[in-house]
């Protein structure tokens, strides 16, 4: 195993950790973990962040829904149009795209810089909601939706998930909070839920049918992500992740530049 390798793996950790401290967030940088750790390409790094981002959703949603905070019925309305959206795009959309997306001049504008671009321009907005003060929202009737906001809402993030292979929390509840009229506490809660579902849904639905998956790797990996949330989740009882959560948020930024600064200037 080479060093980088090495590097991943406890990378992939510190992934796990931060979820774990700060209860989202650190799967973001899956995709550039993958692609500039593990030399993969933009279709299996966005794909094996699917998986990732999913599993990590997956038990930290499990978690909150038995505290009572996950609100199932908001989950399936505004998560089956995220899945349709995320699905559609990993099967049809992104095998379907060329190498070279357009030409200018000498220029080619590829495939690699379109779905890393787009990844790091989204990430610069993730980075901000780390920033800000959530504020609680606590609602005095019951919760109602917007179905058609809800399902444009969801087909879109969906369709953002499929294309850059992140979870989409920053959109997702925010919506929750004005399209459901759900709490603050119950919106983060029930986004993890949706992103596990949208998620692993996109990967098994979408990427599995359209490439060869690495099961060995993306297992070890994901599993060392999950060994670290419980870590970070104990080390949870000492350590302030709201304090930490900030910090973060300028890490993701500065990671964002990174990641243009990569494939725009070095490629």
């Amino acid at each position: 195993m080479e060093i980088i390798e090495i590097f991943g793996y406890i990378s992939a950790l510190i992934i796990g950790i931060s979820l774990g401290l700060i209860g989202g967030g650190g799967s973001i940088l899956a995709v550039p973990v993958l692609a500039y750790l593990f030399s993969v390409n933009e279709k299996v790094a966005t794909a094996y962040s699917l998986f990732i981002i999913g599993a990590s959703a997956l038990v930290g949603g499990l978690k909150q829904h038995f505290k009572g905070l996950v609100d199932w019925r908001t989950a399936i309305v505004f998560g089956l149009p995220a899945i349709v959206g995320v699905s559609s795009i990993r099967h049809y959309v992104v095998p379907a795209l060329p190498d070279i997306l357009f030409n200018i001049g000498d220029f080619d504008f590829t495939r690699r810089m379109g779905m890393f671009g787009f990844f790091a321009l989204l990430m610069i907005p993730a980075a901000f909601s780390m920033l800000k003060e959530r504020e609680e929202k606590v609602t005095t009737g019951a919760v109602a939706y917007n179905y058609l906001f809800i399902i444009i809402e969801g087909l879109i993030v969906g369709a953002i998930t499929g294309m850059i292979g992140a979870g989409g929390g920053f959109l997702i509840i925010p919506a929750l909070v004005i399209l459901a009229n759900v709490e603050m506490k119950v919106a983060v809660a029930t986004s993890l839920i949706i992103i596990a579902f949208k998620s692993l849904m996109g990967f098994f639905l979408g990427d599995v049918f359209t490439m060869e998956i690495d099961w060995q790797f993306l297992a070890v990996f994901t599993s060392i992500s999950l060994v670290g949330i419980f870590i970070g989740s104990y080390l949870g009882n000492f350590i302030d992740g709201k304090k930490l959560k900030k910090g973060f948020g300028y890490f993701i930024f500065v990671m964002a530049l990174f990641i243009f600064y990569m494939e725009f200037f070095i490629k």
